[in-house]
């Protein structure tokens, strides 16, 4: 291999991981310390989202001494651990409508003193969840057998026909096609078979 090569030239050395934080981060935020803050540290409470800039020995500090809930009454704790299984997501009990608590006070929520982060207030009471309606269910329609659908065909019927209406549709057929009503004209009788065995079906199916 030669060392002396021109390729050589052109080789970069990648930077520490150390150098380019500490050019990003700037210096600790502690009054009189001038080490880089590389490392961060959450504000706190009230301040999600939000950190501070500290070095190595100042972070390790911080964090000794860091309490979420300091400042917070027992009952306002409770809350939040409560809060903490389900997300901090508002909740309401089964088969409750949530637009009908519009305006109404939880009680639980009334106690807190702290804030969770929802830029796009989706989980707030009054967002997207509240406004959705659910569908009314449709009608339960009939079922009929093969036999039955068909019988309904013949009548010129649908299968959601009830009993008045399968009586009527029968009655104007029959008066319609039956010899007396066409001057004694016979051609029509495989017709009126037709209806006459679809009613008989229909009959026998409860329908009629």
């Amino acid at each position: 291999m030669d060392l002396n090569s021109r390729l050589f030239d052109r080789i970069r050395i990648k930077p520490t991981c150390d150098e380019p934080k500490a050019a990003a981060a700037g210096s600790c935020e502690t009054p009189g310390c001038q080490n880089a803050g590389l490392y961060r540290a959450p504000k706190g409470r009230k301040a999600e989202g939000q950190y501070w800039r500290f070095c190595i020995d100042h972070v390790r500090a911080y964090n000794a001494t860091y309490n979420y809930f300091d400042g917070m009454n027992d009952a306002a704790v409770q809350a939040y651990q409560k809060d903490a299984v389900i997300g901090h997501r508002p909740t309401w009990a089964m088969g409750v409508n949530p637009a009908t608590r519009a305006g109404k006070t939880d009680a639980p929520e009334a106690s807190r003193d702290w804030a969770y982060v929802d830029p796009l207030g989706v989980l707030r009471s009054e967002g997207v969840g509240a406004k959705t309606r659910r569908a009314a269910p449709e009608p339960m329609r009939p079922r009929h057998s093969a036999k039955v659908l068909r019988a309904l065909d013949v009548l010129g019927l649908d299968e959601g026909a009830d009993t008045a209406a399968i009586k009527a549709q029968y009655k104007v057929l029959v008066k319609r096609f039956h010899p007396d009503a066409n001057g004694g004209d016979r051609s029509f009788e495989e017709r009126l078979r037709d209806i006459i065995k679809a009613h008989d079906t229909l009959r026998a199916a409860g329908l009629c």
